[in-house]
Formats: structure tokens, C-alpha cells, sequence
């Protein structure tokens, strides 16, 4: 039988792998910059999928980075999703706070890559068809 502190500390873990392994899929050194990146881009993401796909992604993540995931988000108002390139990496510059050392389509692209490495195959080929067109190229090949 699993305890509330055994299920605690291995969303913990899971999410520090994550954060760590994204950190690494960069490049960078600083995690706290990573985790702002990976909060924006997957923000930036999930507000550019139609509903049922943006929830499917979301139910692939770990725990503690799937309540990020949905921190904020309002459905009801899903219908002014991303569909344009510049709205989607201004999204992600708005989630970094404007930091100048980060840039938004390396972000975009190292995030995009980082969830092809992650995700199922048929999640990230549902995710990559339904991305607006003017958002495929950021996927991976």
C-alpha cells in the first residue's frame, strides 16, 4: 500500500527529472530559468491546442507539472486560442518575464523536441496535427 508521503515524494522526483532532464535538452545551467521556460512554453502550447487535445497532452504530464500546466488556464475562454507564430512566442516571452538572456524560439523549439522525447507516439502525433500550421515548424522533424 502506497502512503500520501510515498505518492508525495515520487511526483516530486518526477518533476525534478523533468526539470532537470529540460535543463540538459537546452543546454543551460540555471533551473530556475529552465522552469520559467518550460512554464511558458507549455502555456504557450496548451493555449494554442484545441480543448480536447490540450487536456490529452496535459494528462500525459507528471503531476506537479500537470497542475502547472492548468494553472490559470480557462477553458470557456479557449476559443481565442494561439494560432499564430509571433503570438505564440510572445506568449512564451511574456511567461519568462521578458528575460533577454532567454529566447523564445529556442525555448519553443527545445520544448517541442524535449516533449517528442517524452511523450507516446500517438500523443505527439495528435498534439503535432492538430498545432495551428503556422506552429508545425517548431515541432521536430
Amino acid at each position: 500500500m502506497t502512503t500520501c508521503n510515498q505518492e508525495l515524494d515520487e511526483a516530486v522526483r518526477a518533476t525534478a527529472d523533468w526539470i532537470e532532464a529540460f535543463v540538459r535538452h537546452l543546454g543551460w545551467q540555471d533551473r530556475d530559468r529552465a522552469y520559467q521556460a518550460l512554464r511558458a512554453a507549455s502555456h504557450a502550447l496548451r493555449d494554442c491546442l484545441p480543448l480536447d487535445e490540450a487536456v490529452a497532452l496535459g494528462a500525459q504530464l507528471p503531476a506537479l507539472l500537470r497542475g502547472m500546466y492548468y494553472d490559470g488556464w480557462r477553458p470557456t475562454g479557449h476559443a481565442f486560442r494561439i494560432r499564430i507564430r509571433e503570438a505564440f512566442l510572445e506568449r512564451i516571452r511574456e511567461g519568462v518575464h521578458r528575460d533577454p538572456a532567454i529566447d523564445a524560439e529556442q525555448v519553443a523549439r527545445g520544448f517541442l523536441g524535449f516533449l517528442a522525447e517524452r511523450l507516446p507516439a500517438a500523443e505527439l502525433e495528435d498534439a503535432r496535427a492538430v498545432t495551428p500550421a503556422e506552429l508545425r515548424g517548431l515541432w521536430p522533424d
